[in-house]
């Protein structure tokens, strides 16, 4: 199963609570309009047929708000795919620039992703002085000084140009 397709059906088993909700909602509100036009008429009637029409109102704009954030929240999911699937394209395009092993790389990777170098020792099995020399080596090739210049290479380049106005 694909992330997005577990992500699609994530949201199905989620919507589920909200549309018995709803539907509970329906229900007490088409009870309660048909217990005032049973009633023998007058104010009382009226006004309850009124709130009964406002609560009926409230269900379906409240069923809209839902339906629009949530296809706002499909459409925020979407950009972050794609922003993550530029970010890998990056990544795997500069390590190639930079003539990166399979071993740099991975250990570039880790780097990026803030791990220190007794993490990666252990995430890769292998001893502390040979990560710190292979960062040595990606540092080196990438033209930077260390772990924060080389996670701003790759936030620069995803960064909107524009500066940000204060406040």
């Amino acid at each position: 199963m694909t992330s997005q397709s577990a992500m699609t059906g994530n949201r199905d088993r989620e919507l589920v609570p909200i549309a018995l909700v709803i539907l509970v909602q329906i229900v007490a509100v088409v009870y309660f309009l048909w217990d005032s036009v049973r009633e023998e008429g007058g104010l009382p009637a009226l006004l309850d047929l009124f709130v009964g029409l406002a609560l009926f109102a409230g269900i379906a704009l409240g069923a809209l708000a839902i339906r629009r954030l949530l296809g706002e929240a499909r459409k925020r999911e979407e950009v972050v795919a794609i922003a993550r699937g530029a970010l890998g394209a990056l990544m795997r395009q500069r390590f190639a620039e930079w003539n990166l092993s399979p071993g740099e790389a991975e250990v570039a990777l880790f780097a990026l992703k803030g791990c220190s170098i007794a993490e990666i020792a252990t995430l890769r099995g292998s001893s502390a002085g040979t990560v710190r020399s292979q960062l040595s080596q990606v540092y080196a090739k990438a033209g930077v000084s260390g772990q924060p210049m080389l996670m701003s290479l790759f936030l620069d380049d995803l960064l909107d140009e524009t500066p940000m106005a204060p406040g």
